[in-house]
């Protein structure tokens, strides 16, 4: 444990000082847009945090190539390498079209070779799911639903990038209770290389966000752009990939892990994409949105479920922390539904059913009730309502 708290704390070192070396530098330069129609922002800001974050990743990868702790993840070390070129190839991509606009087909197409490197070379793929018997037979099926699920997830940590401190705040939550999570189940059915890649990741993105979350918060000096909101989509998708999609259901009855047959064995599938409910539901309202007005899924608009949270009289502030709030009830609800089943806790779901239905119901008030009364119309929205342009494929 105390080696994923040094890498937390070296991640976001590393990422604060970037941080400001890049806010710095762009301010100097004058390396940011203007303001777009559809933007919540009203003064240009820097959109390049994605480097910084870039840099801090990195910095945490080097540091456990020569930390014997985590030698075990590197025994396979063209997974890693794979991780690495795709980590890479996203954040250039995503800098380009930060700083000119990249045609979408070019940005998706960046992606889905990312996560081909991930898949094919890196061999880090979703061959069976915890049910009674492994459901995926045809290894090119493994890829594509492996691949398919990776860029999904990545543009939907992208479409939420719409406020000062909504992604970097949301993914770190998420990845504080993948983490949990991911460490615990790892224990229970033994260390491999890829069992120790989850938390690993996990620990990387929790540095990554608390180093960044100073810059970006309102009023936000700096914006991570697609250059780390897709990173970061990138990360959470293969760490969820690399535990929850390798494990063995003989080696999870044997672990005992969820002592119901139903539940019990779906919860290691829920739980990695419960920590990303949020931008999943945003990403596939989107989508549907946008092709039933015959439009491309990924063409802009102001219809997110941020901006629905602006036009409901919230401030940008208040909208974030709403956010937050909602990603921390649901994921730790079902973490502790998995830790009561795993430990025999009395009604074993009880306390993490109680804990989501009371937290839901005091996060859906919340969110109904304004944080402020609307005396002027919210679109175009009002200066006070900060926050970063939903960057997306446009």
């Amino acid at each position: 444990m105390k080696q994923y708290l040094f890498t937390v704390i070296l991640t976001a070192a590393v990422t604060l000082a970037c941080s400001w070396g890049v806010w710095q530098l762009s301010l100097r330069f004058k390396l940011y847009p203007g303001i777009r129609e559809r933007d919540v922002h009203t003064t240009p800001t820097p959109r390049l945090g994605g480097v910084a974050i870039l840099i801090g990743i990195l910095a945490a990868f080097a540091a456990s190539a020569a930390s014997p702790f985590f030698g075990i993840i590197w025994a396979q070390p063209q997974t890693m390498w794979s991780v690495l070129g795709a980590v890479l190839l996203i954040a250039i991509v995503g800098v380009i079209d930060d700083l000119w606009d990249l045609d979408w087909m070019i940005k998706l197409g960046a992606q889905f070779i990312a996560a081909g490197l991930i898949t094919i070379v890196g061999g880090l793929q979703i061959v069976s799911l915890p049910l009674a018997e492994p459901i995926i037979g045809s290894s090119w099926l493994s890829i594509a639903i492996t691949m398919f699920a990776i860029v999904i997830v990545m543009n939907a940590v992208n479409f939420i990038d719409g406020l000062d401190g909504l992604v970097a705040g949301v993914c770190l939550i998420a990845n504080g209770v993948f983490f949990a999570y991911s460490y615990i189940i790892a224990r229970d059915i033994g260390q491999s290389s890829y069992f120790s890649l989850a938390p690993f990741i996990a620990a990387v993105l929790i540095g990554a966000c608390l180093g960044f979350l100073p810059m970006n918060w309102s009023p936000a000096k700096l914006f991570m752009g697609d250059s780390g909101a897709l990173v970061l989509g990138l990360l959470m998708a293969t760490s969820a990939v690399a535990i929850t999609g390798q494990l063995n259901p003989a080696v999870l009855t044997q672990a005992q892990i969820g002592r119901s047959q139903l539940l019990g064995a779906f919860i290691p599938i829920l739980l990695p994409v419960v920590v990303v409910l949020l931008p999943l539901l945003d990403f596939g309202l989107a989508v549907l949105r946008r092709m039933r007005a015959g439009k491309s899924p990924f063409s802009p608009d102001r219809k997110h479920l941020h901006h629905r949270m602006l036009d409901l009289g919230h401030r940008g502030r208040d909208a974030v922390l709403i956010f937050y709030a909602w990603t921390a009830i649901i994921s730790i609800a079902v973490l502790l539904m998995y830790i009561g089943s795993r430990e025999g806790w009395y009604g074993e779901y009880a306390a993490g059913v109680l804990f989501g239905v009371v937290g839901a119901a005091a996060c859906l008030v919340v969110t109904l009730i304004p944080s402020r009364r609307r005396t002027v119309p919210v679109s175009p929205p009002s200066p006070s309502a900060a926050g970063a342009p939903p960057k997306e494929p446009s």
